[in-house]
This record gives structure tokens, C-alpha cells and sequence, in this order.
């Protein structure tokens, strides 16, 4: 799919983190849209994508100067008391227009000047290992939080086909670990994955935060029905894993290998 880029400068960066992020003192969100264009997005049923005459997946804008904006919002909030960012809550700040626009690495950038007390790194994409010196320095004001659903590519193809491959997050996530970069898998949401998951990611992680749509799309599952979810379970005879329930079965594998205190469920596990 051709991706529409547009270019923008925004007036602020910073909004206050709310609903599922109020844990956060502000989000942050290097781009708007996101070329990944997961099936299940929650962003799908927002208004920023509501009232886009494009698809969902085919249009990023690009926020110019944003490190210029970023400073300035920084500098205030940081008078006002502790800072905390979730980046990023609509978008990932790592999608395919960062090779070369490098907004999130400017932010980041920026961190270093006016460090917040804690941000929040969530992405699916490798490409976040390109900016470890950065995430090096920023020490453990930092945990990047790595989305993966599911070990099973086919699954990843069929959910979410213009993502990163499964097998490539997870060499991301060994850099990461081998650079002292404080770190965490996010099966959010659950998808089909095979008994072999939890054996896969002990290694690479300490910390495993599981979530799924009826918890964690701010509407009980509502926002994920509307976006047709179940027919896509259907498609591939996994309908048990679209429940409400499904999540225990990941948890209780993830506990043959993880401690307790190393298993976060949903919005809990993302808090800073």
C-alpha cells in the first residue's frame, strides 16, 4: 500500500494523559496516522480516523519541528511537577516514515536536554534499536515496550500484514536486553500464539504485560467489535481466542516460566 505522507507543525506535542494512560502525566505522539495499519487498531475507531477521508494504514502526517515544540512543552511541564510520557498512544513512533524523517530520534534527542521522569517507549518495530545510544543514556527513565501478539508469523500476517515480523522483534528485543536497555514484551493484543511462546521470550525479557481488546480498546470491547474482529478469528478457526477468557490461557503459560511479579495484566503493566 502507497503511503500518503504529509507535513505539518504542531502547535503542542503534549496531552494529558487520560481513560487507559492516566497513570501518565501526558502522551506523546511523534506522528499522526501509522502506516502499520493493524487490523484490530483501536485508533480505527477515533475521530482522527473517523473524519479522515482516507483508510486507516495509508496516511501519516509528519510532525515538523517537533523537538523545537517538544522543548518548550518540556521546559513548562517539568515547573509544574513529575513528567511521565506514554509515547506513543495513537501511533507508533517507530513506523517506516522514522527511517528517514527521524522525529522520534529528535525527541528523544530533546529527553536528554529536559529529562522526564519516566517515558514509556511502545512500538512493534525493530527500527527502535537504530536510537540504543539514546535509550542507553536516558538509563532507567526509560522501558521500551515491545508489542508481540503472538509467536506465529501466519498469525501475525493475517492480523497485522504490514507489521514487522515476529522473528525480527524478537532480535530487536535481544539487542535491547544485550545493551542494558530496561525492556518488556507487550502481548497486547492476545492473538493465537503456540505453546512454545513463554519459552521463547524468557529469555529476552523480564517483565511479560498481557492484554487483549475487552480490556485494554477503553470500551470493553465495544471499539473492536465494530472493527469486525471475531470474523477474522473465524477465518482462521480460532474463535476460542476471541474471548474474554482467552488472556488466562497465555497467563498460565507465561507462569511455567515467569515469576508472578514478572507478569503484568493490562493497564497495569503499562504504568511507569
Amino acid at each position: 500500500m502507497k503511503i500518503n505522507l504529509a507535513y505539518k507543525v504542531p502547535k503542542m506535542l503534549l496531552n494529558k494523559g487520560t481513560g487507559f494512560l492516566n497513570g501518565y502525566t501526558h502522551t506523546l505522539n511523534p506522528y499522526t496516522g501509522c502506516a502499520f495499519g493493524c487490523s484490530y487498531c483501536y485508533v480505527r475507531q477515533m475521530p482522527v480516523s473517523l473524519f479522515r477521508k482516507e483508510d486507516w494504514g495509508s496516511w501519516v502526517d509528519v510532525k515538523q519541528q517537533a523537538s523545537t515544540v517538544f522543548a518548550k512543552e518540556m521546559q513548562r511541564a517539568r515547573l509544574k511537577g513529575k513528567v511521565t510520557l506514554f509515547m506513543s498512544s495513537s501511533t507508533d513512533p517507530y513506523q517506516p516514515a522514522e527511517y528517514k524523517e527521524r522525529i522520534t530520534r529528535s525527541l528523544l534527542e530533546t529527553m536528554l536536554q529536559y529529562p522526564p521522569d519516566f517515558v514509556l517507549v511502545q512500538t512493534r518495530s525493530p527500527l527502535v534499536t537504530r536510537d540504543m545510544d539514546l535509550l542507553q543514556q536516558l538509563g532507567d527513565r526509560v522501558r521500551v515496550s515491545m508489542t508481540v501478539e503472538t509467536d506465529l508469523d501466519d498469525m501475525r500476517k493475517h492480523f497485522t500484514p504490514s507489521a514487522p515480523p515476529i522473528a525480527a522483534r524478537l532480535r530487536a528485543l535481544e539487542q535491547l536486553r544485550d545493551a542494558g536497555i530496561p525492556t518488556q514484551v507487550a502481548i497486547a493484543p492476545v492473538l493465537p500464539s503456540s505453546e512454545q511462546f513463554a519459552a521463547t521470550l524468557r529469555p529476552l525479557v523480564q517483565r511479560v504485560c498481557i492484554d487483549d481488546y475487552f480490556m485494554g480498546d477503553g470500551s470493553e470491547g465495544k471499539r473492536t467489535r465494530r472493527l469486525g474482529m471475531e470474523s477474522l478469528y473465524q477465518q482462521v478457526e480460532m474463535d476460542h481466542w476471541y474471548h474474554p477468557d482467552a488472556h488466562q490461557m497465555v497467563v498460565e503459560r507465561m507462569k511455567d516460566y515467569f515469576a508472578d511479579n514478572e507478569i503484568w495484566i493490562s493497564q497495569e503493566g503499562f504504568e511507569p
